[in-house]
């Protein structure tokens, strides 16, 4: 059903229904369903230009999703073979493999950013396609038991591989696309992946956010197979330049529309700084990993335990706090050692 998007909506559930979104002439968000708890959608932006449709993501390749994606074309009088272009802000798969399927069906053109080849280049030729990379980072950390924990509740790959095919074009930060009345900027923002693009459209103060800024919740920090060695910091930098920018409506891949990018990266900026707080305020001066500094850290906005956390999550915490970890030891707020393969943490010696 096709309706008028509610910008800066205060129920925190009401844009994962399903439908079509006016958010201004020309521009329509579409959420497609996620096969997950945690987050349920993911929207897909369809723009209409003057030869056919430009998507921001895709969505992840799942039955449903094509089906709620062809049922909102044709709300627009347009089906999938109307697909011109797809521009994908970064490799994750609810992101980018839907793309991937819809190239085979339309012959559109699939865009990502020149910062994602790493990545995507191990997945394309089927390494770290179980997460390995994840894992060995996880057992680094101190996360032994739980990589024993994860591989054995591991049952292969959940995504096709083939789904993983290169893009047909990498897409370089400042580089422009002008689709109807609209000229959209690419912009790297890396830190939740290391090249991972927002879409400026500084005619209408709007950008695509993708995963760089959501009104919710905080992203996950390099959670990719391929990552940066200061994903934190990259993420600072890139909530700084995002706060340089004249204020825009943000226009995020998970949540509703929000009227002001600016206050929401006031929020995150200011989360990290009390994340490193806390992080720090755990050490002293005996070394220890970032898996045991994770396990005295609340987790989520409900400040749940670490153990009260599944799996998957306890591996994002880990992650989390060493990104935070290294943030502090680059600032010279605590001390990094190496020691047989394990990192750990202290602070110096007074």
């Amino acid at each position: 059903m096709r309706q008028r998007e509610r910008i800066d909506d205060d129920e925190r559930h009401r844009w994962e229904e399903p439908g079509v979104y006016d958010v201004m002439p020309g521009l329509y968000r579409v959420p497609l369903p996620l096969p997950q708890d945690g987050l349920r959608a993911v929207n897909v932006y369809v723009l209409e230009g003057d030869d056919g449709l430009t998507l921001v993501d895709a969505g992840w390749a799942l039955d449903v999703s094509r089906a709620q994606l062809g049922d909102a074309l044709a709300e627009l009088s347009y089906s999938v073979a109307d697909v011109r272009s797809i521009l994908v802000t970064h490799v994750h798969r609810d992101h980018y493999t839907q793309g991937v399927a819809l190239r085979r069906e339309s012959g559109c053109v699939l865009r990502l950013g020149e910062g994602e080849r790493p990545s995507l280049e191990n997945l394309n030729n089927g390494l770290h396609l179980n997460g390995e990379g994840h894992l060995a980072r996880l057992s680094r950390h101190g996360g032994e038991d739980l990589v024993a924990e994860l591989r054995s509740a591991s049952s292969g790959p959940s995504t096709d591989p083939t789904l993983w095919e290169l893009p047909d074009e990498w897409v370089t930060s400042g580089r422009e696309f002008r689709v109807g009345g609209l000229g959209l900027r690419a912009l790297h923002t890396p830190g939740h992946t290391q090249g991972h693009l927002t879409y400026v459209v500084p005619s209408h103060e709007t950008v695509f956010t993708g995963d760089h800024v959501l009104p919710h919740i905080t992203p996950s920090i390099g959670f990719e197979n391929q990552g940066g060695a200061l994903p934190l910091r990259d993420y600072l930098e890139s909530l700084a330049l995002m706060r340089g920018l004249p204020d825009s409506m943000m226009l995020p891949a998970h949540g509703p529309v929000r009227s002001s990018v600016h206050a929401r990266v006031g929020e995150l900026l200011a989360h990290h700084e009390e994340r490193l707080d806390a992080c720090v305020a755990l050490l002293d001066g005996k070394p220890c990993t970032a898996f045991q500094v994770a396990q005295e850290l609340g987790w989520t906005r409900r400040n749940r335990r670490f153990d009260d956390l599944d799996a998957g999550n306890r591996m994002l915490a880990v992650c989390e706090t060493a990104a935070h970890l290294d943030v502090l030891e680059l600032r010279g707020r605590c001390v990094r050692t190496d020691d047989d393969g394990t990192i750990r943490y202290h602070l110096d010696d007074p």
